[in-house]
């Protein structure tokens, strides 16, 4: 069975000599994983599942033990293998070459794909404030804007980097805490509306407005993938994924009950910016619309620039072990340069896509298509994990936790299929073709190192 060859000793070294490279401590970790969580979803998201009624909030409760469970698998993978490339190290070593170039593979397409989609949604929150829609070349511009920007704080280095993700999060979770829990001051529960809005019975309801809240929990493995670049990852990965993911969870299910609570439930149904109804509900006046356009910004930004890290990080990992192309390798002050120019040149280019061809249709279809996608790496996580557990490797299996640990797996395992099954039949079809694309790649490159192995 093929293991991953770099060590966390190996990738340290890598990044010593500059000082644009840093290592990031705990804080950071868990503002990477906070940061990448929660985009520019949060303002959406009450309005979204408002037609389902107040049970949303239970498919929000489902959706955070998932994640915190899928949260403690990555802990103890990143444990057992603390090195950068998260899902694609787990499962090379678990299952060989051809799962872990998947897990890479399906990782990459999500991370450019979503860089893509949080730009056209932060292009929409800049139209509050300038009235770039007027303009398709403005509108254009501002999307590009909004990618590149991120891209090069990350190619100006690893430290600059956690500046921004520290920052932004900062900047985005003070007026996001201030609106979750002041608006339970001004909580009416004559705003909330049915328990459940419309036919197909609790369950369904459940399952529906879980379909569109996934996308919302794609960002738990953030840290695991960047385990290269955190500090003491054996002990700093785990911390930082559950606490990234509960301090997540918390700013949602807060957020939402808020805003069911203040805007009556008729409006929020329709509203295109419910946090700024909220707002304008709990002080008055219209300058809540303003003010929640610049917070998603902020917010959007920062999940940008940890997504724009994590998409480099995947096929770095992947290049250095033969399977992606060898420039993929190449890393300057601690980030991996060729992976972020790829990777925004392609989110640039779909966005242009999406932009003149007109095609909003097909553009949503893509954005499902990375839950799909993010599945892909989670599910070969989660078994790898059951594979380390059932294999009776000791030097990876405590047994002390076996049945925490197998318990654990088996619930992100569970979570993981749920994820897929939420994404719908278009979106997996979609990323299987996707997937199979890679294969062509995968075939390619695996040729390639054959060759070399056998002139060697």
């Amino acid at each position: 069975m093929s293991t991953a060859t770099t060590t966390p000793q190996r990738d340290a070294a890598q990044q010593e000599g500059t000082k644009h490279a840093r290592r990031f401590g705990l804080p950071i970790a868990t503002a990477l994983v906070m940061g990448n969580i929660i985009g520019g979803g949060i303002f959406l998201l009450p309005a979204s599942v408002a037609p389902y009624g107040t049970v949303s909030l239970v498919a929000f409760g489902v959706l955070t033990l998932g994640a915190i469970a899928l949260a403690l698998v990555f802990g103890r993978l990143a444990h057992r293998l603390p090195q950068t490339g998260g899902p694609y190290v787990y499962a090379r070593a678990a299952f060989g070459d051809f799962a872990g170039f998947l897990a890479a593979w399906s990782y990459w397409i999500t991370a450019w794909v979503s860089n893509a989609a949080l730009a056209v949604a932060a292009v929409g929150y800049l139209d509050v404030i300038v009235p770039v829609h007027e303009s398709k070349l403005a509108t254009i511009a501002a999307a590009l804007a909004f990618q590149w920007l991120p891209a090069l704080a990350n190619l100006a280095g690893t430290r600059y980097v956690g500046v921004v993700q520290i920052v932004a999060t900062v900047l985005k979770f003070v007026p996001l805490i201030l609106v979750a829990v002041g608006g339970l001051f001004f909580f009416d529960s004559a705003n909330l509306g049915p328990f459940q809005a419309g036919g197909g019975g609790t369950l369904g309801a459940v399952s529906a407005s879980a379909a569109i809240l996934l996308f919302s929990y794609l960002g738990v493995e953030s840290a695991a993938v960047s385990a290269g670049e955190v500090r003491d990852p054996r002990r700093n990965v785990g911390r930082a994924t559950v606490l990234g993911t509960l301090g997540a969870a918390a700013v949602y299910l807060l957020g939402t009950l808020s805003v069911f609570g203040t805007v009556p439930h008729d409006r929020l149904v329709t509203s295109t910016a419910p946090f700024s109804d909220a707002t304008n509900a709990m002080f008055g006046g219209s300058w809540g619309g303003t003010l929640v356009a610049c917070m998603a910004m902020v917010s959007i930004l920062g999940a940008l620039n940890g997504w724009t890290l994590l998409s480099a990080q995947a096929p770095y990992a992947a290049a250095r072990d033969g399977l992606f192309p060898k420039v993929f390798t190449v890393k300057r002050r601690g980030v991996p340069t060729v992976g972020v120019l790829v990777t925004v040149v392609l989110a640039s280019l779909l966005t242009v896509y999406n932009y003149t061809a007109g095609t909003k249709g097909v553009f949503e279809i893509l954005v499902l298509v990375t839950t799909f996608t993010a599945t892909v790496p989670y599910l070969l996580s989660t078994a790898a994990q059951i594979y380390f557990l059932l294999s009776g490797q000791s030097e990876k299996v405590s047994g002390a936790r076996l049945a925490r640990d197998g318990v654990l797996a088996l619930a992100a395992f569970g979570f993981s299929l749920w994820l897929v099954a939420g994404s719908g039949y278009a979106a997996v079809y979609q990323g299987v073709l996707f997937l199979f694309a890679g294969v062509l790649v995968y075939a390619w490159m695996a040729a390639r190192k054959q060759r070399a192995a056998t002139r060697g």
